[in-house]
C-alpha cells in the first residue's frame, strides 16, 4: 500500500479535519461521472480506489489513537486518585472520563459509549450506573433496572442514583402496565368505523348513479 498521506497530498501527522477535507476534493477530482466515456476513466476508477483505502486507514488509526488517549488519561486519573487520597480503586462521577460516557449517552453514540465501559477494568458503583444510562436510553428497560439497582445497592446514600432507578422504574411500569399508551398512536381502524366508511361511500356512489357495494 502506498504511503496514505501522499495519497491524498498531506503532511505525515495531518488532522482528521485536514484528511476529510482533502478526501472530499480528491473525491470530487476523480469522480467517475467526471470521466464517462474518457479513456482515462479507468485510470481515474484506480485513483479514486488508492484514495478510500488511504481515507479508510488514516481515519481509523486516528480513531484508535484517540481511543488509547481516552484510556491513558482514565488510567493517569486512576493513578492520582489512589496515590492522593487512599482511594479504593473505583471511578469518580466528576472524571472527564465518566463526564465524556455520559455525552456518548446524551448525544445517542452508544458504540463509542458502550467501547468506553468495556475497556473500564471495575465494576462499581459508578460503572453500573453507566451502563444503566446507555441501556436506558436504549429501551432496554429490564438491563437498565438490573444495572442501576446493583448501582443503589454498592451506594445507597448516592441521590443521582437513586433517582435514576426511580425514573427507570416508573418508564418500565408505565410501559408494562399500559402497552396501549404506546400503541395507540399506531393503532388502526376498527370494524365499525370501516363499515361506517363503506356505508357512506355506498350512498355517494347511488346519488350519482352508481352502486358500490351491489347488496346494500
Amino acid at each position: 500500500m502506498k504511503n496514505p498521506y501522499e495519497v491524498l497530498g498531506l503532511k505525515e501527522g495531518a488532522s482528521a479535519e485536514e484528511i476529510k477535507k482533502a478526501y472530499r476534493e480528491l473525491v470530487k477530482k476523480y469522480h467517475p461521472d467526471r470521466y464517462r466515456d474518457n479513456p482515462l476513466s479507468d485510470l481515474a476508477e484506480e485513483k479514486l480506489r488508492e484514495i478510500n483505502e488511504a481515507y479508510d486507514y488514516l481515519m481509523k488509526n486516528i480513531n484508535n489513537n484517540q481511543q488509547k488517549q481516552q484510556q491513558q488519561q482514565y488510567q493517569r486519573q486512576q493513578q492520582s486518585q489512589n496515590t492522593g487520597s487512599g482511594y479504593y480503586g473505583g471511578y469518580s462521577a466528576n472524571s472527564d472520563y465518566v463526564y465524556q460516557i455520559k455525552m456518548h449517552i446524551q448525544n445517542g453514540n452508544f458504540a463509542q459509549a458502550q467501547r468506553m465501559l468495556d475497556s473500564m477494568p471495575i465494576r462499581d458503583a459508578t460503572w453500573n450506573y453507566l451502563q444503566g444510562l446507555l441501556f436506558l436510553r436504549r429501551g432496554w428497560y429490564d438491563r437498565a433496572n438490573a444495572h442501576l439497582r446493583r448501582a443503589v445497592e454498592m451506594e445507597p446514600g448516592n441521590v443521582e442514583f437513586r433517582e435514576a432507578l426511580s425514573r427507570v422504574n416508573t418508564q418500565y411500569n408505565a410501559y408494562r402496565y399500559n402497552p396501549n399508551i404506546y400503541m395507540n398512536s399506531y393503532r388502526g381502524p376498527d370494524m365499525c368505523s370501516v363499515c361506517t366508511t363503506l356505508w357512506c361511500a355506498d350512498s355517494l356512489c347511488e346519488c350519482f348513479g352508481g352502486d358500490l357495494i351491489s347488496c346494500c
